[in-house]
């Protein structure tokens, strides 16, 4: 025991402020710190099945005070101080809690001149820092979303330009290729004229010959007539 005083560990203590539990209390607070054992396994022990500890040396017997303190512990920890515990639990344990995680949140039990601190202008300042926080979370929020429709658009823009440089250039290419046909289809023509002129006139030629060719028995005969 005055290894964990010297050390500065700190363990429960059996209250002796109760008359009704002052004696016992005080008995079992010299015994401290106990020596427990514990066990799941049961063996037989004489003509008893007892739960304990079986080491190669010997069996150690849970319940068996001469062994270990389970039975005090349970007795002092369940019977007796039971009560106690639960108190201790919420005024000291939760309460230091409390008070550790009030003050990761930033809430002091006193202020700098040692002054006890107001809840409420505290919980005011955390709940203005709180705000401001948050707008400004919401305002950087905006503003990215902002930049992010910017940048939409641009793209958009962007695409629209590519876009209409795309159509403008397969109209050019369009209105080139019709411009040729066209050429093509005039060229054609005058070819065709040309070549129904050119018909016409060979098939003139060919009537004129074929008369000619057919005038010149009629002429043999009548000058053998004449003759």
């Amino acid at each position: 025991m005055g290894e964990l005083v010297s050390n500065g560990v700190q363990i429960y203590q059996f209250p002796t402020d109760d008359e009704a539990v002052a004696e016992i209390n005080a008995v079992m607070n010299a015994h401290l710190p106990f020596a427990v054992v514990g066990s799941t396994e049961e063996v037989k022990v004489g003509n008893k099945l007892v739960r304990a500890r079986q080491y190669p040396w010997g069996v150690v017997q849970v319940e068996n005070e001469n062994h270990c303190d389970f039975v005090k512990l349970r007795e002092m920890l369940i019977r007796v101080n039971m009560e106690d515990l639960r108190e201790q639990t919420h005024s000291r344990h939760y309460e230091l809690y409390r008070r550790c995680k009030l003050e990761e949140m930033g809430f002091q039990d006193s202020d700098g001149d040692s002054q006890p601190f107001s809840l409420q202008e505290t919980y005011e300042a955390k709940r203005k820092e709180f705000l401001s926080e948050l707008q400004r979370k919401e305002e950087e929020m905006r503003q990215m979303f902002v930049n992010k429709v910017k940048e939409t658009e641009l793209e958009l823009k962007e695409k629209e330009r590519e876009l209409h440089e795309k159509f403008e250039h397969l109209k050019r290419i369009h209105q080139e290729e019709k411009r040729k046909v066209e050429e093509k289809r005039r060229e054609l023509e005058e070819e065709t004229n040309a070549f129904n002129c050119r018909k016409a006139a060979v098939e003139a030629l060919q009537s004129q010959a074929l008369h000619a060719t057919s005038q010149q028995p009629l002429r043999k005969d009548k000058d053998k007539k004449k003759s």
